[in-house]
């Protein structure tokens, strides 16, 4: 029987908004829903019902009232292009005309006076807005663009950091109906411009450099390149952000300058594009992903509030850059009521307690992080709540990969025994989470508490028929609002029904594997286009680098599987990286084969152990075993991965070199 860690609170319904979300259904359309397993259940059956109680529920800002809630029907991946009515999952909210920017600077429970924005870095000193700064700044921006000559559907794009600006500039483009999109400082000039070009930005803001701990990194020539590359922008602005200096048409203070202009809102429709996401780009050009204004709404709305429980007097922080789509969801925190703290510098620096130092300074309410960090300060021997007074601290969320069952442990003994620890999974293509948490379930040691709300998850075997309790593709059975509205320039949409609907017609496919237990909660244990092979056997990646990277001497570590074309059973292959000074001997490949074998099976037993100095990571963090594959098996680096959208492109060098050098 799996542990449970935490337990909701006997009056969670009287003091959650889910439960206050409850009560609601139950007063206006006497909906009475016993369990939460009963809530998502409803959810996903009666979409319309559903989605229509949030836009009710939240009371969303809206210059039109939508004629239905879903056209088209439920049959996603559907053919579409010019002529056909509906897209690729139906249309949601049609004749709804509303603007995320109005939604969220609403800000509801929020006194003008009080912080909204709490702005820490590496590179300057803190910067806090209250709400009406925020109004006002967005104010100021949006007339800059103006003047600029930005008119509804054109593209902004920044190259900025996770700073208050970047949110400015977000909600003053979203307010004029244009596109805005970004990518982080850290994205060389070749992976910022194999986005750009594609979507043709009129405006640039860009950042002259940044700090990286102790670290400067000048950013202008970078930029000046990113320039050169796209033609179509037709002004340059300048933050200086480093001290550098930066050579732009104009500053922010310029573009930001008083004026008379009001704050105003331009109505859109509820599926005209909002933001440009895109995929990690591992092979070939990245994915434009496009999401509209009401879809991302409903579903920040949602989740923020429902299964995160933010409100008024909340303080959010989620560790990310702007070029994760956890930067877009966690800017969407003021449409609930939550303020949010903004970090821009190293997370280690001066070492790993300062995230945790500078939520109790900002009175941070939730923390999110990835995995991988709370993993690296288990490793460490860090003890957070040693560090700092986390008392205010009510939830804690992690995501960006699977959190092994020892994690779970390490924020209940060395955190806090009291928080939610908010396991999450999702993705850019919906940016947002759909299985995670809930304050009315419990959360158990290794999973994931839930289903989402208006998420039909499941769990596929091979032949497309849903499983319980057994591994399976993670798939989506049902239309969510915030799927893409389409990939830009994809004009007949092949591109993006290649993406998701190949495998199992109708369904999303999304490329995890996950298992769903009998109580309701969600085990993913890696990509399932990275699936060791064994004997017929699946195996995760997450439950092997949960034993490997449990190991004092190993720092970090890949696994992959190479099939073999002619029937045999292949070759496992595992990399690791050491700890300084280490180099791998057979005693130390024998310790590793046994805690395998001890703790998962012989199956996962490699056939050769190597030692590498490093495991390719994207930017966001997330290990890449299928570029290391197929560099395995003869395709050239270049092709195998996009080294722009790699944080540590040189660690590919190591497997090039094996390719080259054993035996076939």
């Amino acid at each position: 029987m799996t542990t449970i860690l935490w337990r909701p609170p006997a009056d969670v319904r009287q003091t959650s908004r889910i439960g206050d979300y409850l009560r609601w259904l139950s007063a206006g359309q006497a909906w009475e829903f016993e369990a939460y397993a009963d809530v998502w259940q409803w959810s996903v059956d009666d979409l319309p019902g559903f989605w229509r109680s949030i836009w009710d529920y939240f009371d969303v800002v809206a210059h039109s009232e939508p004629t239905e809630i879903l056209s088209g029907g439920y049959t996603m991946g559907a053919p579409f292009g010019p002529g056909t009515p509906f897209g690729p999952t139906g249309t949601w909210f049609p004749g709804a005309r509303l603007n995320y920017a109005e939604n969220v600077l609403r800000m509801p429970g929020v006194a003008g006076d009080a912080p909204i924005v709490l702005g820490r870095s590496q590179s300057r000193e803190p910067i806090e807005y209250t709400a009406d700064q925020l109004r006002d700044q967005v104010r100021r921006a949006a007339a800059g663009l103006r003047r600029l000559g930005v008119e509804p559907g054109d593209r902004v794009a920044a190259y900025l950091p996770n700073v208050p600006e970047a949110l400015v500039l977000l909600l003053a483009t979203a307010s004029l109906g244009a596109i805005f999109t970004s990518c982080a400082p850290e994205f060389g000039t070749r992976s910022v411009t194999d986005r750009w070009t594609q979507i043709s930005p009129v405006v640039l803001v860009a950042v002259d450099g940044y700090r990286y701990g102790d670290k400067l990194v000048d950013r202008r020539a970078e930029v000046a390149g990113i320039r050169a590359a796209l033609p179509s922008v037709r002004a340059t602005v300048g933050l200086d952000y480093a001290g550098q200096g930066l050579n732009a048409d104009l500053s922010w203070a310029e573009l930001t300058a008083d004026t008379d202009e009001p704050l105003s809102f331009t109505p859109v429709a509820f599926d005209e594009p909002l933001y440009i996401l895109y995929s990690s780009g591992t092979t070939g050009l990245p994915k434009p992903i496009v999401h509209g204004h009401g879809g991302i709404l409903l579903e920040h709305l949602k989740m923020l509030a429902l299964h995160h429980d933010l409100g008024p007097g909340d303080r959010m922080f989620w560790f990310s850059t702007t070029g994760w789509m956890m930067w877009n969801y966690l800017v969407s925190a003021p449409a609930v009521g939550s303020a949010i703290v903004m970090f821009d510098g190293n997370p280690g620096w001066p070492d790993l307690g300062a995230l945790w130092r500078m939520a109790e300074q900002t009175q941070t309410t939730f923390f999110g992080t990835s995995a991988p960090f709370l993993l690296a300060c288990r490793k460490a021997g860090l003890s957070p709540k040693d560090e700092a007074d986390l008392s205010r601290l009510k939830g804690l969320g992690s995501t960006g990969a699977p959190l092994p069952p020892e994690g779970f442990r390490w924020v209940y003994s060395d955190v806090s025994d009291t928080l939610q620890l908010q396991s999450l999974s999702g993705g850019t293509d919906v940016c947002t989470g759909f299985v995670g948490s809930t304050p009315l379930n419990p959360v158990y040691e290794g999973e994931i508490a839930a289903r989402c709300l208006g998420s039909r998850v499941e769990a596929y075997d091979p032949t497309g028929h849903p499983v319980l309790g057994e591994l399976g593709e993670l798939v989506i059975s049902a239309p969510m609002p915030s799927m893409p509205v389409g990939f830009w320039g994809d004009d007949d949409g092949s591109r993006y029904r290649e993406a998701y609907f190949d495998v199992f017609p109708g369904v999303w496919r999304h490329g995890d594997w996950v298992t769903i237990t009998d109580h309701g909660s969600c085990v993913i244990t890696g990509r399932s286009d990275a699936t060791l092979n064994r004997g017929g056997v699946r195996l995760g990646t997450a439950e092997f680098y949960s034993v490997v990277e449990a190991l004092d001497e190993v720092v970090d570590s890949v696994v992959v599987h190479l099939e073999d074309t002619e029937g045999g059973a292949g070759e496992l292959l595992l990399f690791v990286v050491l700890s300084d000074g280490l180099e791998l001997d057979d005693a130390l490949r024998a310790k590793i084969a046994r805690e395998l074998r001890t703790a998962l099976s012989p199956r996962h037993i490699p056939d050769a152990i190597y030692q590498v100095t490093a495991a390719p990571r994207t930017l966001s963090g997330k290990k890449l075993e299928v570029p290391v594959k197929r560099i395995l098996t003869g395709t050239p680096v270049d092709r195998a991965a996009a080294k722009g959208a790699l944080a540590n492109p040189e660690s590919l060098s190591a497997f090039e070199k094996l390719a080259r050098d054993r035996p076939h």
